[in-house]
């Protein structure tokens, strides 16, 4: 007999939706090249997995925010171009360079940082800031940035590969500040040139500018959010077919009937107003489940929604099951694609007043991940 034991709560990742969405991002942008962003963790998905799929689906870079995060690509076995873009002070950009990946300057003692410590010529983006004032170079630091990156170019010492940005508004596209970033996109572009410097691989679109602005999609596009199904702002109008990626699903830990007028966890500030049943799901915030999205998220069981009532605990949850029949073990989903009515990713960022993005990153805890189309 089987000692196998079905998991208590998972997230199961479909890939071959993945592959799809990648898919007809890039049909967003024929004369580009594709760089499907695969940081923390995938957002939440598997990072090795859905690089391996990536790849599949013909994304030609994968970027990640962190070095360490690149140097797990490699050790997965991930030989293609990587991007690697956030790093503090005092790195040992060595292992980055003999790694064969791409790094990112945003400064020139950055530039500095990087030229010192790599065993050879190490290959370098430069980010220049047009407007999202987070990182990259602005105003007078990015003109030292160019020269520093040229002496150094022109020196034998590095080699400038692309210059990219990245927009702070594409999610809504009739903002001016996405005008008047491209335009200073363009400006920066043109100080490279001046300097002596071929750009290289010039970005600054991501999942939204890929969607809406073919203006912004030049020599490749950075597939983020999008790239899980997910929408980078649910009010962002295009017709591309996407499809959510990640299912959240438990199984029931404990069911009861419970009379009107019974209170529900911690502060009681949901009482039954009848007779119903109540079904206990083992997730809560020590798994990454959003507490904030109390007595407003919904799940499904059993092919309806059911409301998420009282408080999310740290490691549980209670759903109103109402009259229909329940068993311990029973499945509840959280959410998923929608395509059996269960609730969305979008959902539950809704009642929690947040975006999908940290409602998938968070995931973690005592979840278990298992991938679908590998």
């Amino acid at each position: 007999m089987s000692t196998t034991m079905p998991p208590q709560a998972e997230a199961v990742v479909d890939l071959d939706a993945y592959r799809q969405n990648l898919a007809a991002l890039a049909a967003c942008a024929p004369g580009a090249q594709l760089m499907a962003v695969v940081k923390a963790d995938g957002y939440g998905h598997g990072m090795l997995e859905v690089g391996r799929a990536a790849r599949e689906a013909g994304a030609t870079w994968l970027g990640v925010a962190t070095p360490e995060e690149a140097l797990a690509l490699r050790s997965g076995g991930d030989t293609g171009d990587v991007l690697c873009w956030l790093s503090t002070p005092r790195r040992d950009w060595a292992p980055l360079v003999r790694a064969g990946v791409e790094v990112t300057a945003s400064s020139v003692e950055q530039l500095e940082e990087i030229v010192a410590s790599a065993p050879t010529r190490p290959r370098v983006q430069l980010k220049v800031d047009t407007g999202l004032s987070r990182n990259g170079a602005f105003g007078s630091q990015w003109d030292a940035l160019v020269t520093a990156a040229a002496l150094g170019q022109a020196s034998g010492r590095l080699e400038v590969t692309g210059v990219w940005s990245h927009f702070a508004c594409a999610d809504e596209p009739d903002h001016p500040a996405n005008d008047a970033q491209e335009t200073a996109f363009r400006a920066a572009l043109d100080d490279v040139l001046a300097a002596g410097l071929e750009p290289g691989l010039r970005h600054m679109a991501n999942s939204a500018a890929v969607l809406t602005r073919p203006s912004a999609h030049l020599d490749l596009v950075r597939a983020g959010i999008a790239s899980y199904g997910l929408a980078p702002n649910p009010q962002l109008q295009h017709d591309v077919p996407l499809r959510p990626v990640l299912t959240l699903r438990a199984r029931l830990a404990a069911v009861k009937r419970v009379p009107a007028g019974t209170s529900v966890s911690y502060g009681h500030t949901w009482t039954t107003d009848r007779e119903t049943t109540l079904g206990l799901v083992p997730l809560g915030y020590g798994d990454g489940v959003l507490r904030a999205a109390s007595g407003g998220a919904q799940a499904a069981a059993r092919g309806s929604r059911v409301p998420v009532v009282g408080r999310i605990c740290m490691d549980q949850l209670v759903v109103d099951l109402g009259d229909a029949p329940a068993d311990r073990g029973g499945v509840v989903t959280l959410f998923g694609p929608g395509d059996d009515g269960e609730p969305t990713a979008d959902d539950w960022a809704s009642a929690a007043g947040t975006i999908g993005y940290e409602v998938v990153t968070r995931l973690g805890g005592r979840i278990q991940r298992s991938h679908r189309g590998a």
